[in-house]
């Protein structure tokens, strides 16, 4: 097994010796633990799986870095952390960690949520919404927050609830545009999202993978689009609306027959 003590060995050095390392704070260093989670998540959609090793040592990295400054305030250590997480993990997977009983019983449905819920009510929390991290994408953020509002009973009964309220929020927007009001319009937009985002949970897809989806699709033909028109000695910002969704639909078709 691969020891941990140089990494934290490593991290106490750049603390105690580079003065870029020493002048970080917690708030400093979050964005760059957000932007790695997300390099370990684009390596896994590439497939690319040296790197991967390096992005999640990256992240293992801001893992130690947050560490260490919690130890030099005085909240707590490395080793914490991975207690912590163990017992977690041992709580939540009686079916592995459990008794006898509950590893011979396998796994139930609910147990995880039931378990979260219990840990919730340990704390100070208020409401079922408690513990939605802020920091999320506002797109998962939204399914979170439904999903949660959905578990006490707060949910439309059937898809064509969700559909009926987007159509509800989409003539709300028209309405705010044609006022010309730009801060109504940016509120009805989002409730359209939100809406949208919920209507995603009802069909049971992600609307995270989903969105990312269409976000590479989009890039791909556009790209293809791109070299068509290039091939062509046309340039795009040249081109009228005929022709770009003339070659829009090409490089579509080019894709869909090598998919």
């Amino acid at each position: 097994m691969v020891d941990i003590q140089k990494l934290l060995e490593v991290m106490g050095a750049l603390r105690s010796d580079c003065p870029w390392d020493r002048q970080q704070t917690f708030a400093s260093i979050a964005p760059y633990t957000v932007e790695e989670a997300y390099e370990v998540a684009d390596a896994i959609a590439r497939e690319d799986w040296s790197g991967l090793r390096d992005e999640l040592g990256d992240l293992l990295f801001q893992v130690v870095f947050h560490s260490r400054m919690a130890a030099e305030a005085g909240h707590f250590e490395f080793s914490d952390v991975v207690d912590a997480i163990c017992d977690k993990m041992e709580r939540r997977r009686p079916h592995v960690f459990g008794t006898s009983e509950q590893r011979a019983r396998g796994v139930v449905a609910g147990d995880w949520e039931a378990q979260k819920a219990a840990e919730r009510s340990d704390t100070d929390a208020s409401s079922e919404l408690d513990g939605v991290t802020l920091a999320l994408p506002a797109l998962s953020r939204a399914a979170k927050l439904g999903k949660r509002a959905a578990r006490v009973g707060f949910d439309w009964p059937d898809q064509a609830g969700v559909e009926a309220k987007i159509a509800e929020e989409l003539v709300e927007l028209r309405e705010a545009r044609e006022l010309a009001d730009q801060d109504a319009i940016q509120h009805e937009l989002g409730d359209v999202l939100f809406a949208v985002v919920n209507w995603a949970r009802h069909l049971k897809v992600d609307p995270e993978k989903a969105l990312t989806g269409a976000n590479r699709r989009f890039e791909e033909r556009f790209r293809l689009l791109e070299q068509s028109l290039q091939q062509q000695g046309r340039a795009l910002k040249d081109c009228d609306l005929d022709t770009l969704e003339a070659a829009w639909t090409n490089a579509k078709n080019r894709l869909n027959r090598n998919a």
